[in-house]
């Protein structure tokens, strides 16, 4: 779309402000909004924002890194392609936008940018990326100090379906006008947990649509009396908030799934085996990218199908990475793999990309995967001795444990570039100091309002 065509648009559709909206370092959607009588400039110019934004903490705990406090500012740029009209706020819009120096380059510590960088690598070598994010989150009602779920249904019950069919509808209607296909729906586990999934897409796109999907569901839910929650562990007693994250790579070409072999037992190639390899060997400090908030670390627990180990296997969900079945009669389209450590606590540009970069390394070292890794069973269920001599590890248990593992991996962090892996090991260094010094209601109390 051109910017012409968006200012028209949004002027017929009686918009009148359009927010300029970003994700920051600890996943927070962030934004300005320019009215629509100055969006073609806007459009042109972006909009100022200091670059002290990028190193705010969870509570907005500003931290000193160099070149971003006080004084400067990065541009708001948008992306023309990521317009959209807002069906539950008719009088707005939204656009999201790269983050861009004073004199037009992108900025270091941009994570749409660290994105967009691995998948130009991936281009260099012959190969484009599709993905597609799969969130759960919960609907609840504030009680106090606490947050009582919208019912008491079980896992994939129609009932809870029917007591959650207003939102839920609302929902896929908001999303469908937007350009988001729907896939599936259903409850899951937790009490007033849902699960609503959406069509995978280019790697760049489905991380914009996580975000358009984020902001709607809590839009659409706040509108009708509720909180929309997509914290990692926002009840203690109750299951975890996962965004599992379903990546394939293809051959733009030929438009070939890179990772489909038939005549493998899994049905993987060659390629395949080493991106599962580089994904296993980067997973401690990769962790960090796809959990960095100190709730994360509630949800990732042995047992929990929520995977805590480093291993992969055939539809086993319990490990850190599955190989999803395929579906009849289209096996070489639907092959995928399916990261499981991931929450909506993340920044879905750095998940992705961080992914992304592991997998690479992977393949530029042709790693194969360690047989001990590949796992048809619950790895809760190994003894210690077992779970050594298959070399399966533990996934970091606490936030602290996976800052020191990402800060010891020199490929995600010379991939991130200096100035991104420093704002971001800050930040969650800050986020560890405030959430020690408080109990379990503050964290959640303050993880479910900001997610």
């Amino acid at each position: 779309m051109e910017a012409h065509e968006i200012v028209q648009q949004a002027r017929d559709s009686g918009v009148n402000l359009v927010m300029f909206a970003y994700c920051d370092n600890s996943g927070i959607i962030r934004g300005k909004a320019t009215h629509v009588s100055g969006l073609e400039r806007r459009l042109a110019s972006g909009i100022g924002v200091t670059t002290a934004m990028q190193v705010m903490g969870d509570m907005d705990q500003l931290q000193p890194i160099d070149g971003m406090g006080p004084v400067g500012e990065f541009r708001m740029m948008p992306d023309l392609d990521t317009f959209t009209l807002l069906p539950y706020a008719p009088k707005r819009a939204l656009i999201l936008v790269d983050m861009i120096t004073m004199d037009q380059k992108p900025w270091a510590a941009c994570p749409r940018n660290f994105l967009k960088r691995m998948l130009a690598q991936a281009e260099s070598m012959a190969i484009t990326f599709q993905a597609a994010f799969e969130p759960e989150w919960y609907l609840a009602r504030q009680d106090g100090d606490s947050f009582v779920p919208m019912d008491e249904s079980l896992d994939n019950s129609t009932l809870g379906a029917a007591i959650a069919r207003e939102i839920v509808d609302d929902v896929v209607d908001a999303l469908e006008a937007q350009g988001l296909a729907i896939e599936q729906y259903h409850t899951e586990v937790g009490h007033g947990q849902q699960e609503l999934s959406i069509t995978h897409a280019d790697a760049l796109r489905a991380a914009d649509n996580h975000i358009i999907y984020r902001e709607t569901v809590r839009n659409v839910a706040w509108q009708r009396g509720w909180l929309a929650s997509f914290a990692p562990k926002p009840f203690p007693d109750q299951a975890g908030n996962g965004n599992h994250t379903h990546i394939s790579a293809w051959d733009a070409a030929s438009e070939r799934n890179l990772f489909y072999d038939p005549n493998d037992s899994m049905q993987l190639s060659e390629l395949a085996y080493h991106f599962i390899s580089g994904i296993m060997e980067h997973l401690p400090g990769l962790t960090l990218l796809t959990g960095p908030s100190m709730n994360s670390y509630r949800r990732i627990s042995p047992g929990s199908w929520s995977t805590a180990y480093i291993c992969y296997g055939p539809d086993n969900r319990e490990a850190a990475l599955r190989v999803p079945s395929r579906f009849w009669g289209s096996e070489m389209a639907s092959t995928n793999l399916e990261y499981r450590p991931a929450d909506s606590s993340s920044n879905p540009y750095i998940a992705l990309a961080g992914i992304i970069a592991a997998g690479l390394d992977g393949i530029r070292r042709s790693l194969t995967p360690a047989d001990g890794l590949r796992i048809a069973e619950d790895p809760a269920r190994l003894t210690p001795d077992e779970l050594a001599a298959r070399g399966i590890r533990r996934l970091p248990s606490t936030l602290l444990e996976a800052i020191h593992a990402l800060e010891a991996d020199t490929v995600l962090t010379d991939a991130m570039g200096p100035l991104l892996a420093d704002s971001y090991l800050t930040i969650r260094k800050a986020d560890w100091e405030l959430f020690s010094q408080h109990d379990v209601d503050f964290e959640i109390r303050h993880h479910f309002y900001k997610y």
